[in-house]
């Protein structure tokens, strides 16, 4: 089904039957990916004396489950800037819009020291010229271990501050990653890629030009088949007053 949508003024076509999701599905079994020391994520039946809610059990006309996750640890999240300043804010009323063009680019992160860094100059070459919203970063290689690893104590790649800081420069708003995080696993608290997105110099005291309405998104994947390139994303949010919900990125080609 092709669509013209005008967005920023501009006209985009788009085919809405051939979506491109780039988010992980939440399960309750091995392969759920998995981060920060958590144990995966719980989908059972709830249960009430001899009464449980799974129709397979016989005692229940219909499947009534609770889940126990957590988004930062547990699959495809966007996040806003409440996920890390002492006040509170949600990522339910920082996102209001949910139509942004996108550049998708795949990046091999550079070895500094012990760690793999998704370097400045890495941004800056992949981006130049384009003008944009969202940025949806794959880092190679590409493997379809990504969704299913547990990332904790594996220190995987991060992107580095300046790169974090370039981004916010040219008025990127969403940055999409398929990492459990866009900084170090562990780095003494500092969050220097969070706060440099999002502009907060103080977590205790928020700053006037702090970006309340960016967002984070980790622990995407960006399938082979995707090529590089600009894309239209649609980026919803189950409806958490959180600072991070479950989300499901979409990309869409530009036809025209």
């Amino acid at each position: 089904m092709k669509t013209t949508i005008l967005h920023q003024h501009n006209s985009y076509e788009l085919d809405l039957s051939k979506p491109l999701d780039i988010s992980l599905p939440l399960t309750n079994n091995a392969d759920n990916p998995i981060a920060w020391y958590q144990n995966a994520p719980e989908i059972k039946p709830v249960t009430m004396g001899d009464w449980i809610g799974k129709v397979s059990e016989g005692k229940s006309s219909t499947n009534f489950n609770n889940i126990f996750f957590n988004p930062h640890a547990h699959g495809t999240h966007t996040e806003c800037l409440g996920h890390i300043t002492r006040e509170f804010y949600s990522v339910n009323q920082c996102l209001k819009q949910f139509f942004f063009k996108a550049e998708v680019i795949s990046i091999v992160p550079e070895r500094i020291d012990e760690d793999l860094v998704i370097s400045k100059t890495q941004i800056e070459k992949a981006l130049e010229g384009k003008n944009l919203e969202a940025i949806v970063i794959r880092t190679m290689p590409n493997s379809e271990s990504k969704k299913h690893l547990n990332y904790s104590n594996t220190n995987p790649p991060y992107l580095a501050e300046e790169a974090a800081v370039l981004i916010r420069e040219k008025g990127i708003k969403h940055l999409l990653i398929d990492l459990p995080s866009v900084d170090k696993e562990h780095d003494e608290g500092k969050l220097l890629a969070h706060k440099a997105f999002w502009n907060v110099k103080d977590v205790n005291q928020l700053n006037d030009d702090a970006r309340l309405d960016c967002t984070i998104t980790e622990m995407i994947y960006v399938a082979d088949d995707i090529t590089d390139g600009s894309y239209m994303l649609n980026l919803q949010i189950a409806s958490f007053e959180n600072d991070a919900s479950p989300s499901k990125p979409v990309l869409y080609k530009i036809m025209n």
